[in-house]
């Protein structure tokens, strides 16, 4: 989208602006004077006030650099609120942010709307009895989005980079006014050589795969890797051990060392303890003979003693990528490894017995990036359903990163959607990341990103983990959220949000109304309670006369019709049996007004087939075809809406549930926590439809 910025285009306010910051640089001036700062205002076209006039609403707008996404817009509360801790506010109520990149006016105007900043503007502005100065705000937008792109800290001939423009706004009910602006520079960053995350094939796919750090008489993490290779299904010709001696181990040759390698070795795996790790990836480096590297020891750049070494490493690695061909890309350290369905392969040193890897899915369509190999594990361990594609353990991020992973993964036609773990981000890699959410969203595809470290605590804690920065995660949220991925803090919420994303990527998502229904009056309410989220509600849809008639019909049928008012949500009794949930389900989700339904299933009562094995009633259990088990299956394939089904209740009903997620329901077992999660996912489909709409076609 171009638009005129003031009185220029905005190529031209960017290259005014890029010479006004390359001026003050010139003279050694870190911070902008009054001529300069005037000359960048005057760019925006954005009226000037020596003060803020009385009853205004005060918001302020600001470009800034940060470590991890660059440029970022942000804007908000000002005035006095702007002092006001951020974390102390709902989602997006403070201030809202966007890299610079992956925004304009009208986009980020969507975002400011959030705000408590806007909705005082919009009371004042119906006040005064004017329009919202919606074109406004949005032409300021893109006036300081203009100036902010001229001067990127990730552009590759930049001349300064814009450190921060704030420019303190106010409106009284007439027009938006700069009451205070301020600007500084600062040169621009040495950046990081690209990583040939081509290779990360290689790392997925190997053909041959070598492992250090084997031992031969004990059952070290090496050794545990190359059982579960083998254990995994790949064969020991595909293998290579690297150990002086010769010989084999566990039916695997041994050769003596890297140097030795014949032709090339797409992965290499290395197993070693942290101090045998530098002189390794020298020779490495200097064999030139391996594709790809997995680096599992950890310790090296998670204390102070082993920053400085670590930080050398890294230094080789990346000179490396500039040349010949860019050298291996490595993987790690800190890593507990790679499960790869395609690749055939599987190297966590986790012993297969301890985690029975799921293969519930016929088609795997996921993956699952993490920094923490622990967090992965017990997620696939507490959710077998999740059962993705690739499962990778990043580490400390040493030379690939999440930008990286999740770059190479938005391109690929396969993977529908990817849940990711962050700690941190290397410097910049936050923006590569937040260009490859957006590429995979346009795409069609779903990201959802759980962030950790929020207090100073969990900071220190991601700094011993895998020595990231853990930023800011009010601001890592909402720049993330701009780009299309659904970011969440809760390891509950990634649970629930990965595991919808997975079950209901292939449905339509039409809208925001929902139908409820169950035969405990309770799941009904209380799916009716949880439709309100932070920055987005559904509603109960109003269900049309045909559907109301489909739906007494079947009340008739089953000798309910005198207990039950048919009503969104509906209490359908606890008399009704499974082909009346399924039933009234089918009534609703073809109603025009409800765009999904969440359904309760009630196990426990007498007329619904919930047990395993009923011993009162033999044979009216889940195996009777005439069971939920069997008949909602069906309907959930061939209905182009979601259904989202409840079945609470203890371990009597896993079974149930868990028949029902093997045949691709998305099954919750609280309602209230189903529904809160359809509420969070609707939005986020309809942000990623927006998205498309908006940017898809430029």
């Amino acid at each position: 989208m171009t638009q005129a910025t003031g009185n220029s285009a905005p190529e031209t306010v960017a290259a005014e602006a890029a010479g006004i910051l390359q001026s003050a640089l010139r003279d050694g001036s870190e911070t902008l004077d009054d001529a300069r700062t005037a000359a960048l205002l005057a760019l925006t076209g954005l009226q000037r006030a020596p003060a803020v006039p009385a009853g205004a609403i005060e918001f302020a707008l600001r470009a800034h650099t940060t470590r991890e996404f660059g440029l970022v817009l942000s804007a908000g509360l000002g005035g006095l609120d702007a002092e006001l801790d951020p974390a102390d506010f709902a989602r997006d109520r403070a201030a809202v942010h966007a890299a610079v990149e992956l925004t304009d006016g009208a986009d980020f105007l969507e975002r400011f709307r959030h705000t408590l900043a806007y909705r005082r503007i919009a009371l004042l502005a119906a006040r005064a009895g004017r329009p919202l100065p919606d074109a406004a705000l949005a032409a300021g937008f893109d006036a300081v989005l203009a100036i902010a792109r001229g001067a990127r800290p990730d552009a590759p001939q930049a001349g300064a980079v814009l450190q921060e423009l704030r420019l303190d706004c106010a409106y009284d009910g007439e027009a938006i006014r700069v009451t205070a602006a301020r600007a500084s520079v600062g040169a621009p960053p040495v950046q990081r050589v690209a990583r040939p995350i081509h290779k990360i094939d290689r790392l997925l796919h190997p053909q041959r795969i070598g492992i250090i750090g084997v031992s031969a008489n004990g059952m070290n993490f090496g050794r545990i890797i190359l059982r579960n290779l083998l254990g995994s299904g790949c064969p020991p010709e595909r293998l290579c051990i690297i150990r002086a001696g010769g010989g084999e181990i566990d039916g695997v040759g041994c050769i003596e060392n890297v140097g030795a390698i014949e032709g090339k070795l797409d992965l290499l795996i290395v197993a070693v303890a942290a101090d045998a790790v530098y002189p390794l990836v020298d020779e490495i480096l200097e064999s030139n003979t391996v594709e790809a590297v997995m680096l599992i020891p950890g310790g090296l750049g998670e204390t102070a003693k082993s920053r400085e070494p670590a930080a050398a490493l890294a230094a080789k690695i990346n000179a490396a990528h500039a040349r010949g061909d860019g050298g291996p890309v490595f993987l790690g350290a800190n890593c507990l490894g790679v499960v790869s369905h395609p690749g055939a392969y599987d190297s966590w040193f986790i012993p297969l017995e301890r985690l029975p890897k799921p293969q519930k899915r016929a088609q795997r369509d996921a993956v699952m990036l993490s920094q923490s190999g622990a967090f992965m594990i017990t997620r696939l361990s507490q959710n077998p359903w999740l059962d993705p594609r690739y499962m990778i353990a990043m580490g400390n991020q040493t030379d690939l990163t999440h930008g990286d992973l999740l770059s190479w993964f938005a391109e690929r036609e396969e993977v529908h959607s990817i849940g990711i773990y962050v700690e941190g981000f290397k410097d910049l890699d936050g923006l590569a990341f937040a260009r490859a959410v957006r590429r995979a969203v346009l795409g069609g595809k779903q990201v959802v990103v759980y962030k950790s470290g929020r207090s100073t605590a969990g900071q220190g804690g991601v700094m011993g983990h895998t020595a990231s920065i853990a930023g800011d995660p009010v601001l890592f949220a909402s720049v993330l959220q701009q780009a299309g991925a659904i970011v969440t803090d809760n390891v509950e919420a990634f649970d629930d949000l990965f595991y919808m994303a997975g079950t209901l990527h292939a449905k339509q998502i039409g809208g925001n109304r929902l139908g409820a229904a169950s035969g405990a009056g309770f799941e009904a309410v209380s799916a009716a309670d949880s439709i309100d989220g932070e920055t987005f509600s559904m509603r109960m849809g109003t269900l049309g006369a045909a559907t109301v008639a489909r739906i007494e019909e079947i009340l008739v049928e089953k000798k309910l019709a005198a207990l039950v008012e048919v009503r969104n949500p509906l209490d359908m009794n606890p008399g009704a049996d499974d082909d009346a949930h399924v039933r009234i389900t089918e009534a609703m989700i073809a109603d025009d007004d409800i765009d999904a339904v969440v359904v309760g299933l009630d196990p426990t009562a007498p007329m619904v087939r919930g047990l395993e094995q009923s011993k009162l009633r033999p044979g009216y259990d889940i195996s009777d075809p005439a069971g939920t088990v069997h008949i909602l299956p069906p309907l959930v394939e061939r209905c182009a809406k979601p259904i989202v089904a409840v079945v609470d209740g203890g371990r009597l009903y896993d079974a149930m549930a868990a028949a029902m997620m093997d045949r691709g329901v998305c099954v919750f077992r609280n309602v209230a926590r189903g529904t809160r999660a359809l509420v969070r996912y609707v939005e986020a489909r309809l942000d990623a439809e927006r998205i498309r709409k908006h940017f898809g076609e430029r």
